[in-house]
């Protein structure tokens, strides 16, 4: 590749000292904040430092690459064209991954990827043809992609917006209380790494088990355990509890879970623990059209506590019969949204792969 190629590195930047308001700045992954220069325009941009498997990328219109990039530039573009090494680039993808080392961060070889192989048609009318194939069949993809992003964005907000009525629209025989009064609020706890166990009789959760996907409703997923004589009794959250981060950015997202069985969890978790006359599901679907951001107080990290849920309220029918009915229907409109979505996530995932394909074809002669 270096016999062929020019590495251009970006220019490294501060936010505080160059901050602007036109253009991305981008570096290894995507755009974090905005300049008034700009030093590149329509580039494949390849990660140089925090590579994540994702190392490279196209960039549309004008805007800042700052020192954690780079791009590539032909040295002779009459043999080379910019667009054909570009998409060569992209089809690379996996293969400049793989030259990233480290543990924590990976931040690529930069010796192993001038090394790399490049072959090329000696046409440059055949390099044009191979770039306008792949520019055509992205442009579908793109399209394709689009629409099942947007079909997956309507399918959740249908649901959200059905849950928000129910909670909005009251019938006969509801009433209101204080979360406070109605439920306990519990904070995870503290536990010595040498307490965690690989299997064990109670899952211990951090934020990080609790990973978002759809609407699911209860989880137990964790790879640490602990031995009940080695937690006090006040530190478990029964089953039924509703969980979710208590700190940090993980507030912002819908990371809310409702436990199917005892658990442990850490210092950075919440535990709604509903009372009598509440059914657990119920409270789960409130606590799903709460908006934590109205919540999270703190400047650089947001933060929530005991006293900012105490005060919400919460309005339930009396009866836990007709709770139970709204759990039902709640329950199956959420499963008829995660089989939408998990749909539409397989088309998008099709269409990745068909797009890897296409640049693997075209860059080994089947195009």
């Amino acid at each position: 590749m270096d016999d062929f190629c020019h590495v251009q590195y970006g220019t490294r930047v501060v936010r505080k000292r160059d901050q602007g308001s036109t253009y991305p700045v981008y570096g290894g992954g995507g755009a974090t904040f905005a300049m008034d220069i700009f030093n590149r325009e329509d580039r494949v941009i390849i990660s140089r430092f925090g590579m994540s498997e994702w190392c490279t990328r196209f960039v549309p219109g004008r805007f800042f690459l700052n020192d954690s990039g780079l791009t590539l530039s032909p040295r002779n573009p009459r043999e080379l064209l910019p667009q054909y090494l570009d998409m060569w680039a992209l089809a690379m993808n996996d293969e400049i991954y793989a030259l990233g080392k480290g543990a924590a961060q990976k931040n690529l070889d930069a010796s192993a990827f001038r090394s790399l192989r490049l072959s090329h048609p000696a046409d440059i009318s055949e390099q044009q043809r191979i770039v306008l194939l792949l520019d055509e069949a992205f442009v579908g993809v793109a399209t394709a992609k689009a629409n099942a992003e947007k079909n997956l964005r309507y399918a959740r907000a249908l649901f959200a917006s059905h849950l928000q009525s129910v909670f909005s629209q009251r019938g006969e025989g509801w009433v209101e209380r204080r979360i406070g009064d109605a439920c306990t609020l519990k904070s995870g706890t503290s536990v010595g790494a040498a307490l965690e166990r690989s299997i064990g009789e109670l899952p211990y959760l951090k934020v990080a088990d609790m990973t978002h996907a759809g609407n699911e409703v209860e989880i137990v997923s964790s790879s640490r355990f602990l031995n009940r004589g080695d937690v006090r009794r006040n530190a478990i959250f029964p089953p039924g509890t509703t969980v979710f981060p208590k700190r940090g950015g993980s507030i912002m997202t819908n990371k809310k879970r409702l436990t199917a069985v005892p658990i442990c969890a850490d210092l950075n978790i919440m535990g709604v623990i509903p009372g009598e006359g509440l059914l657990p599901r119920f409270l789960y679907f409130y606590f799903l059209n709460v908006d934590m951001r109205q919540l999270g107080g703190g400047s650089s990290i947001p933060q929530i506590n005991n006293y900012d849920i105490a005060p919400l309220a919460i309005s339930a029918p009396e009866s836990v019969d007709v709770q139970a009915d709204i759990v039902r229907e709640l329950q199956h409109l959420s499963a008829d949204t995660q089989l939408l979505g998990s749909i539409y996530q397989r088309k998008l995932d099709a269409l990745e792969e068909l797009k890897k394909s296409l640049l693997h074809q075209a860059f080994s002669g089947g195009l």
